[in-house]
C-alpha cells in the first residue's frame, strides 16, 4: 500500500516534524513533533490523516515540545528509544534549560530497541539504534519505500552535534557507519533539520564520512 510523507518545519530551531501515513487507510504516525502543535494539527486535517502514534528519534527539547498537546488531543501512544526516557522529563538533560525555555514531555508508553519492527498506524518501520547525538537515539527505517527518518544523527553534508550532555562523537560515527552506511545508496534520509539527502550522497560527499574510512 502506498505511503506518503509530509514535512512540517516547526519551532525556532526549524525542526522537521514528519507526518507519515498509508494513503489507503489514512492511518499514520507523527515523528518528532518539536513545536507548533497547531501547525501540525492543521496539516493532519488538510491531509485527512488519522494519527496512531508519536515516534521520537531522540529526546532533545527542540524535538519534543508539541508531544504533550498532540498526545492528549489524539490520545496517542508515545515511542522512544530505550534509555532515552530521562531526557523527556529533564530540561537540563534535553538541553532546553540552556535556552531559558524548559521543556518536558510525558513519559513514553513504549520504548524501542535495535532491529525492532514497529507496525503502527498502517505503516511498518524498523528501529535502528543510533546513539551518539544522544545516549539512546534511534532512526526509523521504512524498508519498502527506502526511507530513513534519521533525526539528528545525520544531515545533508553534516552529522549531529556531540557537545551536549551524554553525547559522543566516536559513538555517533560508529552508529552512522554500522546502521546507515550499510544501507543501499538509494535510501532517502529524512533528517531532523534541513533538506533530505541519500545514503549514497552522504557516503561520497559528507566531509565527516568521506575521508576514506567510511566510503
Amino acid at each position: 500500500m502506498p505511503k506518503k510523507t509530509h514535512t512540517v518545519v516547526v519551532g525556532p530551531f526549524l525542526v522537521n516534524c514528519y507526518l507519515f501515513w498509508d494513503t489507503d487507510t489514512r492511518e499514520g504516525v507523527i515523528i518528532d513533533p518539536g513545536a507548533d502543535e497547531e501547525a501540525i494539527e492543521y496539516q493532519i486535517d488538510q491531509f485527512d490523516i488519522e494519527p496512531r502514534a508519536i515516534l521520537l528519534t531522540h529526546g532533545h527539547g527542540d524535538h519534543i515540545a508539541a508531544v504533550a498537546p498532540l498526545k492528549e488531543k489524539y490520545d496517542l501512544p508515545l515511542y522512544i528509544g530505550a534509555g532515552e526516557e530521562g531526557l523527556l522529563a529533564s530540561p537540563s538533560a534535553n538541553v532546553s534549560a540552556f535556552f531559558d525555555k524548559p521543556i518536558v514531555a510525558p513519559a513514553p508508553d513504549f520504548t524501542v530497541t535495535d532491529e525492532q519492527l514497529l507496525s503502527v498506524g498502517g505503516v511498518k518501520l524498523r528501529v535502528l539504534s543510533t546513539p551518539g547525538h544522544t545516549p539512546a537515539g534511534v532512526c526509523f527505517l521504512e524498508e519498502e519505500e527506502g526511507l530513513l527518518f534519521c533525526g539528528d544523527t545525520l544531515f545533508a553534508g553534516s552529522i549531529g552535534r556531540t557537545d551536549f550532555p551524554g553525547s559522543s562523537h566516536v559513538q555517533l560515527l560508529e552508529s552512522i557507519q554500522k546502521q546507515i552506511l550499510n544501507l543501499p545508496d538509494s535510501v532517502v534520509c529524512l533528517p531532523g533539520h534541513g533538506p533530505r539527502t541519500t545514503v549514497g550522497a552522504e557516503r561520497t560527499s559528507n566531509p565527516f564520512l568521506s575521508g576514506g574510512q567510511y566510503a
